[in-house]
This record gives C-alpha cells, sequence and structure tokens, in this order.
C-alpha cells in the first residue's frame, strides 16, 4: 500500500533531526512538515539533546512549549545555526514559495538568521519551475488598493501573466498574521524569474514580505515514493 503524505513528510522531518548536534541554536519552522520535525526534536530533547530554539510563529511556540523544547528569541539569540523549515513549494535550485501558512515574514527574518537552512516537504512539493502554487505576500491594510495595483504592475514587468490577486481570508474576514498584516495570494501559474519578481515586489512601500525565498535554502530533504533525496545548493 502506498505511504501517505503525511509519512512522507515525517520521514523528511526525522531524516532532518540528523543534522541537529548539541549546542545548536535553531529556527523552527511553521506548518504541517515543520509540525513533524518539531515533533521529532522534542523527542531527541526529552531524550538529552540540549538545543536552544527560535519559533517563527505563536503556533510553532505553543508546540514547543508543551513539548518542553527550550526556547530563545531572536533579541536574545540572534545568531543561529540552523533553520530547519517546509515549503510550498522547492525548485531545483533551492529556491522556495513559502508563506502557505501565513507565517512567511517570520519565517524569512529566522531563515536570514541562520547560517543554514534545511527545507523538508514531500515530492509533490519539488517542482521545476515555481509558479503553480499561489505565492503568498504580505501587506500592510493601510492603502490596501495602492498596494494591489503596484503589485500587479510588479507581476507583468517580471515577466508572469496578469494574475488576479486574492485577498486571503478566513471565516468571512480577512486572514491576519502574527504581525498584524494581510495576505495577498498571487496565482502565477509560472514564475521564470524570481529574482526579479522578489526585486520588485520587495520595492514596493505597502508589502512588507513575499513568499520567495531564494538563496536561503542550504540543503532540501524530499522524501516520497522513491525514498530520501537530499539535495544541497551548489
Amino acid at each position: 500500500m502506498a505511504m501517505s503524505v503525511e509519512q512522507y513528510k515525517r520521514d523528511a522531518a526525522v531524516r532532518a533531526v540528523d543534522f541537529v548536534r548539541p549546542g545548536m541554536r535553531l529556527g523552527l519552522g511553521t506548518g504541517s512538515t515543520a509540525r513533524h520535525f518539531v515533533e521529532a526534536l522534542g523527542e531527541r530533547v526529552r531524550a538529552g539533546l540540549d538545543v536552544l530554539c527560535v519559533p517563527t510563529s505563536e503556533a510553532t511556540r505553543a508546540d514547543a512549549e508543551r513539548l518542553g523544547i527550550p526556547l530563545t528569541t531572536l533579541e536574545e539569540t540572534p545568531e543561529l545555526d540552523l533553520t530547519v523549515d517546509g515549503a510550498d513549494e522547492v525548485a531545483h535550485d533551492l529556491s522556495l514559495i513559502k508563506g502557505g501558512g501565513g507565517s512567511l515574514l517570520r519565517e524569512k527574518i529566522v531563515a536570514c538568521a541562520s547560517r543554514q537552512m534545511i527545507v523538508i516537504a514531500d515530492d509533490s512539493k519539488w517542482v521545476a519551475t515555481l509558479g503553480r502554487f499561489p505565492l503568498p505576500i504580505e501587506v500592510v491594510p493601510f492603502g490596501l488598493a495602492v498596494t494591489r495595483r503596484a503589485v500587479e504592475a510588479a507581476v507583468v514587468a517580471a515577466g508572469c501573466r496578469a494574475s488576479a490577486l486574492v485577498l486571503r481570508a478566513r471565516g468571512g474576514l480577512p486572514f491576519v498574521t502574527d504581525g498584524a498584516h494581510w495576505i495577498l495570494d498571487a496565482a502565477l501559474g509560472r514564475i521564470d524569474e524570481p529574482t526579479a519578481l522578489a526585486a520588485l515586489l520587495t520595492a514596493i512601500p505597502g508589502v512588507v514580505e513575499h513568499g520567495l525565498f531564494i538563496r536561503l535554502a542550504t540543503m532540501a530533504i524530499i522524501a516520497g515514493t522513491d525514498g530520501l533525496r537530499i539535495v544541497e545548493s551548489r
């Protein structure tokens, strides 16, 4: 019988724990795959592994506290050894789309504070070209119409097809991130020039952050029907 996607996620997460060394300062990602890593790390901590961790969301913080994982903040510990996180898409050069769970801003801050980043995923997330998954763009609520127009122009300028930008909602109201921002999801189909698009989006005043993670992941652990595959950045 074929293994479930959740089992693949768990396999990738458990393998990532092997790269954690005693005394490391870790960034803990957010989402269903990262949650498996937090669970596996909690088992090692209860067995005596000494680590100090920064969570990338309030949800991850709650999971880590429940599991007895020692936590710190970036204010107290601004330099991290390793972040382990999931992704919505992983391209072959290890550029990523993240933010499906809404924690992209804190995830990127933590990843940038880390010497290394391991991304863990099931093989459905492994893609030749980014863009099939809608790109999350975190925005401030003020001036949303102006920001939306600027994002639409940036998308076209980067060579992507014009996209309807959808304001993410929950329960009939705008989804609110941990940083009290909103998210526009851009269904682009494919992003041939992610670096160019990232630069254009970053230049927009109302954009807080976007879900393109470029040159941040140093390793990907991909689990699927063919087992585990480890890909390192060139």
